[in-house]
């Protein structure tokens, strides 16, 4: 497998006039999507070079001098339905799709962080838990415990993209504990009853030593899904004091004493309550075991990650969550808004990943939970069969994940009107440059390094990623 210098190094290489030497000093290499899709993700042989210039265009300022936050990853949640599709596929048509995705030699996108449901999520063909009993039964001692269907559908699949990604991340985040456990005893609605919080603990510490032993390691867990959404099926209410609780008396002292190395990141919700982690992170009790928060964009703003980072900026803060989907009879790849806000506005606002929502459904947005499963969840990509069609959220997510490993730092750069950007270094050394022009109008404007400048022009609404070593 090429490493992303090699990748970039043979883009650079294959832009026509460019030198070894110039490839090192002066070549840009850059990727175009356009919402007419006359170009998606695709490399131009337009020649881009820094030199002296004395231009008046809008500038991005790109200053490797200042860095911020080490990135973990860019990705999707691997439903349980996603996975249930790839399943579905003919094994060698799956591995080329996973190849694809998670890899990044011949054009692989490098999705570089999973986020995945404990037990069901909403996008599963039905709602379970790890521990399903009959009504009025209990099981304190977990011994019913089993993975269930995530046997069959996501365990297999998680050890194909091992294979290709060994070290990719893996976020498990419930919808739900077991109903027997709830004050409603349903997996939709309720709340987690209090005498079951240490019970509720073993069976997260149960839940990783199983994946453990089939080869996953879970590198982080919230632990709950949109703590303050009732409606989804499964789903499970945790007030902001409910979860400071669980972590501080169970939680976090079941990990610790287990040995658990797994991060406890907190919240999980949308950005229209920043209040919610910034109650538990003001109790030290809690916030001991806390590695950071995580949020979504249904509601909000974005900037409601830096107002927690600047509260507690030995905190780490993550974005977990956001559906990304193709307009309904729209031929329109509408594509500058969801890089925007979520692979610019997220970073910028010191997320250390970005996740999408979710990587795969059928033509029907199928499959989901009935009763609360979202109908309109649309996939990264559209499985029928073995068919494949990449849609609005595979080309965001790619705009990044494609040329911005882990362990690259968010670097500064200014922002013109109409052109929003973020900038990373990456651990091989290059610079990358996501622009979106979310005006109505094409953008010129140049970009300044080091004190020279490279010019290039964006039509209404295009995406392009720039790199240069």
């Amino acid at each position: 497998m090429r490493t992303i210098m090699a990748f970039v190094l043979a883009g650079l290489a294959a832009i026509p006039g460019f030198s070894a030497s110039a490839q090192q000093r002066k070549a840009i290499a850059w990727w175009l999507t356009t919402p007419d899709r006359s170009a998606m993700l695709t490399q131009q042989t337009t020649p881009l070079r820094f030199e002296r210039s004395t231009s008046s265009l809008p500038a991005i300022t790109v200053d490797d001098g200042q860095k911020f936050q080490t990135m973990d990853g860019f990705g999707l949640a691997l439903t349980g339905g996603s996975a249930q599709l790839l399943m579905r596929m003919d094994a060698p048509r799956r591995a080329a799709l996973l190849r694809e995705l998670f890899g990044r030699a011949n054009g692989g996108i490098g999705i570089s962080y999973l986020r995945i449901s404990l037990g069901s999520s909403d996008m599963n063909d039905h709602p379970f838990t790890y521990d399903d009993l009959p009504p009025g039964e209990t099981d304190a001692a977990l011994k019913k415990f089993s993975l269930g269907p995530d046997q069959t559908t996501i365990v297999p699949v998680l050890r194909e993209i091992l294979s290709i990604n060994p070290s990719i991340p893996i976020l498990a985040t419930p919808w739900s504990a077991p109903a027997w456990m709830k004050t409603n005893d349903r997996l939709k609605g309720g709340s987690l009853k209090p005498e079951y919080y240490d019970v509720y603990a073993r069976y997260f510490v149960q839940y990783i030593r199983a994946m453990k032993a089939n080869g996953i390691d879970i590198a982080a867990i919230t632990p709950q899904n949109e703590p303050l959404n009732p409606d989804n099926t499964p789903s499970m209410v945790m007030q902001a004091n409910e979860e400071e609780q669980f972590i501080k008396q169970s939680l976090g002292p079941s990990f610790r004493s287990a040995a658990i190395k797994t991060k406890i990141i907190i919240y999980d919700h949308n950005c229209d309550r920043p209040d919610y982690p910034l109650t538990i992170l003001a109790d030290p009790d809690a916030r001991q075991y806390v590695d950071g928060s995580a949020f979504h964009l249904y509601a909000g703003e974005i900037t409601a990650l830096t107002k927690v980072h600047d509260a507690y900026p030995d905190k780490n803060i993550y974005f977990t969550e956001q559906m990304v989907v193709d307009s309904p009879g729209n031929p329109r790849l509408e594509i500058a808004s969801p890089v925007r806000d979520l692979i610019i506005g997220a970073p910028r606002n010191w997320s250390r990943n970005v996740l999408l929502w979710n990587l795969a459904a059928d033509p029907a947005f199928e499959p989901h939970t009935n009763d609360g499963g979202c109908p309109v969840c649309e996939g990264a990509i559209t499985i029928d069969g073995n068919q494949v069609t990449r849609n609005a959220a595979y080309y965001t997510i790619a705009h990044a994940s494609r040329f911005v490993p882990p362990g690259s730092v968010r670097i500064a750069s200014s922002a013109p009107d109409s052109l929003p950007n973020v900038a990373f270094l990456t651990p091989q050394g290059f610079r990358v440059l996501i622009v979106a022009n979310d005006g109505a109008a094409a953008q010129k404007f140049q970009i300044l390094y080091r004190s020279k400048s490279a010019i290039s022009t964006l039509s209404a609404g295009a995406v392009a990623t720039f790199v240069w070593k």
